[in-house]
């Protein structure tokens, strides 16, 4: 009973899975995490261009 315990393969395939999607979730979520932060600087720079007035091509 133990030796075909032991032998059984069947739940590695199942970790394997659920690591690469936490490795592939963490990926994700740091993406969106820099991506988020720069847009937040685009958009903020693009409105104080646009509240200062800027047309001399500064912005």
């Amino acid at each position: 009973m133990f030796k075909t315990f032991l032998r059984d393969e069947s739940g590695a395939s199942a970790a394997e899975y659920a690591l690469i999607l936490a490795i592939v979730g963490t990926g994700i979520a740091f993406a969106a995490f820099t991506l988020g932060e720069a847009i937040t600087g685009a958009m903020s720079s693009a409105s104080d261009c646009i509240e200062n007035g800027a047309s001399d091509g500064q912005c």
